[in-house]
Parts: structure tokens; C-alpha cells; sequence
């Protein structure tokens, strides 16, 4: 009983580790392949599946990109903030 309680507690902690998540925003600025472009080199996204994140952003006018750690998605937030497009962490 204890052991399955301590798994519990540690799949919770693991649960409450990803919760955060990298939000890109549409704009009329930047072009579909910029943006792929960007999903691909920061995000570390293959082609497919950034051309789809870029259409779902395109569309939906948002989209979470990336889940993860606050630590790790917080210099990707930057890079693409940095390459002119609109993200933050949620």
C-alpha cells in the first residue's frame, strides 16, 4: 500500500513538472515558411509538424508549441520573441 501511494505522489510531481506550455500568436508580419522555419530550428520540431503548428496558429490565431519545464521552455519563449513572433509561457 505504501509503496503504491509513493508511486502516486511521484507521477503527480512528474504531472506537475510539464504543465507549462510555449504559446506562439498569429500575426500578419511573418510568412508560413519563417515561421516553420523558427518551430524547426528552436523548437526542435520536424518539418510536418511545424508546418501543422504553423497552420493551427494561423487559423486558431493561437497554439501551445512546446510543453515542458518553465526552465527550459523560457529560452525558447525568448528566441522566438527574439525572431520578432509573439510567444509566451502559460
Amino acid at each position: 500500500m505504501l509503496k503504491e501511494r509513493a508511486e502516486q505522489a511521484d507521477q503527480t510531481k512528474e504531472v506537475q513538472v510539464d504543465e507549462y506550455k510555449l504559446i506562439l500568436y498569429n500575426d500578419d508580419h511573418h510568412t508560413f515558411d519563417y515561421v516553420i522555419e523558427a518551430l524547426i530550428e528552436v523548437c526542435d520540431h520536424d518539418p510536418v509538424t511545424a508546418e501543422q503548428l504553423t497552420l493551427i496558429v494561423h487559423y486558431k490565431g493561437k497554439c501551445a508549441v512546446k510543453n515542458g519545464e518553465l526552465k527550459v521552455l523560457q529560452p525558447l519563449c525568448t528566441e522566438l520573441s527574439g525572431r520578432g513572433l509573439t510567444a509566451s509561457i502559460k
